[in-house]
């Protein structure tokens, strides 16, 4: 404990007696100075035991000494000590009656006493409370650091939550708390996620505190890492600000897990080699081999029904959609709020590690993340953690869709993902192929993710929306429209009657009120217009679906 009033006092060498504020002796000193200036305040900093003789004063005058002493108050001087035997052999009554007014401790100082002596005192004390707090601070920080290696960062959290007389918790890459001590702080930790966020926008190392005097604790948060984006972060509560020796333990605990961060992401770099090992020789039709080279590494999911991720930045994607001549159909611009979940900063891929490697981990799953390129490839357990944050990330990004090109221009950050159906070890070649699938129907249409499953439940004539189709519809059907033009007959109307009662004449030319002889005249006219037989079922089928794709796009 730093000194204070009270403990200089009761100190015996120096034979202090109090005349005021006896009630407020518990108040720290940070330093002892002494002045004769009649107006002090300029030079005070707050929390000094100010010493006089009264040289300069007008001790008697009690409107002076009220005037006096409200500015020390003011000041923030925590006590005022007064030498008798020098210029007075009593201390004033209206300096008395002054710091009783404005309850300000008022100490009587004998005159065998020098002003030396009680700035010795306090220095010596505020040394040794250094002293102790740097102690405790070196025997925390033995403590922190035995804990971590015995019970890892759950028990260097445990220690260090004793160790300030609060709680403290960890929070991962996604700003999710995957440790809190005592066990009630994981409820409390969990209400800051936006304070984290925030705080992991800013260049690591950083801080910064929440809380205070009028809410339930202080909180301190800090990032963890060493790299410009934090791993990362750590939350301390506490009732009032911590001391010296709280924020030694405070240091270490930072240094430690900043420590155990980085050795796990050296780990991860290791891990992410065998898991892409691992991942060839499933795609080469080798589970055996694979779990041989596994182990234990991954649990069960080798073994389990699984799901396989594709996934490709926005800006990848526009440029392989451009090589294969297809352009992206609608701009996006994600939300700021889910971008800041993943705090991607311009890496998108590692965005999505990141948020489903957190998922997997707080569920106890396991899933295999290997960077394949411009493209993430994620084997997650189908029904998992991992799978369900993919496809919540994903659909938070489609819910938040911009509408104008302009928006278009921010959105190179954005993912475009594909999963695949469920499948075991022996169709991990199949189920990348239907990752593959559906990353490209996601790029064509311009969707955040779409899983294989959708496309076979859906309909084909959402796949015509794209320009190619048209082009070839237009094309196919130009010449007919040309003839219709002229006012000679209604061939494209009559070839979609036709085609649609599958070439029954009396149906269809029913539907159109035209004798059936008229329609046969017409579709002889189709095929010399076309040069094309419709009894070519290859013909027929061209013909639907360019009438379908000229339908959806409303000529």
């Amino acid at each position: 404990m730093p000194p204070t009033l009270a403990s200089l006092v009761h100190h015996s060498a120096l034979k202090l007696t109090v005349r005021a504020g006896e009630d407020h002796l518990d108040v720290p000193v940070r330093w002892a100075h002494v002045s004769e200036l009649a107006d002090p305040v300029p030079y005070m900093e707050g929390g000094e035991l100010l010493l006089i003789t009264a040289l300069k004063l007008d001790a008697d005058d009690p409107e002076a000494m009220g005037r006096y002493v409200r500015r020390l108050v003011g000041a923030g001087v925590v006590g005022l000590g007064f030498a008798v035997g020098v210029n007075y052999d009593d201390i004033p009554k209206a300096l008395v009656d002054a710091a009783r007014e404005e309850r300000l401790p008022l100490l009587e100082v004998p005159r065998r006493t020098p002003f030396l002596a009680i700035s010795k005192a306090v220095s010596a004390a505020i040394a040794a409370d250094q002293y102790r707090a740097v102690t405790a601070g070196f025997a925390a920080q033995r403590e922190l650091t035995k804990q971590a290696l015995t019970d890892g960062p759950e028990g260097l959290l445990a220690a260090l939550a004793g160790q300030v007389d609060g709680w403290a918790a960890l929070y991962d890459a996604s700003g999710a708390v995957v440790a809190a001590a005592p066990e009630w702080a994981g409820r409390r930790a969990a209400r800051l996620t936006a304070d984290v966020e925030r705080l992991r926008e800013r260049p690591a190392p950083a801080s910064s505190v929440v809380g205070g005097p009028s809410g339930e604790d202080r909180v301190e948060l800090h990032s963890l890492g060493t790299g410009r984006r934090p791993r990362a972060a750590l939350a301390v509560g506490t009732a009032a600000a911590p001391g010296t020796a709280e924020r030694y333990a405070v240091h270490s605990a930072i240094a430690l897990l900043t420590l155990t961060t980085e050795r796990s992401r050296s780990l991860h770099a290791a891990e992410q080699r065998i898991g892409a090992a691992v991942l060839r020789m499933l795609l080469a039709g080798e589970p055996d081999h694979a779990r041989a080279v596994a182990g234990d590494l991954y649990g069960d999911l080798l073994d389990a029904p699984f799901r396989l991720i594709l996934a490709e930045s926005a800006s990848a994607s526009a440029a392989r959609a451009h090589a294969d001549g297809h352009a992206r159909t609608a701009p996006t611009a994600p939300a700021a709020a889910v971008l800041a979940a993943a705090d991607m900063n311009g890496d998108p891929l590692n965005g999505l590690a990141e948020i489903v490697e957190s998922a997997a981990a707080r569920s106890g799953e396991a899933v295999l993340v290997v960077p394949e390129g411009e493209r993430l490839v994620v084997l997650a357990t189908d029904g998992g953690a991992a799978v369900a944050a993919c496809q919540e990330y994903a659909l938070a990004v489609q819910a938040a869709r911009a509408a104008t090109l302009e928006q278009a221009a921010a959105d190179e950050d954005e993912l475009v993902v594909g999963l695949s159906a469920p499948a075991g070890p022996i169709a991990a070649a199949a189920a990348y192929k239907q990752a593959e699938q559906a990353l490209s129907v996601a790029r064509r249409r311009g969707r955040s993710l779409v899983e294989h499953e959708e496309l076979a439940a859906g309909s084909v004539l959402p796949l015509l929306a794209d320009d190619a189709v048209r082009a070839f519809a237009d094309g196919l059907l130009r010449a007919l429209r040309e003839h219709d033009a002229t006012g000679r007959g209604d061939l494209v109307a009559s070839l979609r009657a036709w085609l649609s009662r599958h070439g029954q004449w009396d149906a269809a030319a029913a539907d159109l009120g035209v004798h059936r002889h008229t329609l046969r005249y017409r579709m002889r006219r189709v095929e010399e217009i076309l040069g094309r037989s419709l009894d070519d079922p290859d013909v027929r089928m061209e013909l639907w679906l360019a009438l379908k794709a000229t339908a959806a796009a409303g000529e």
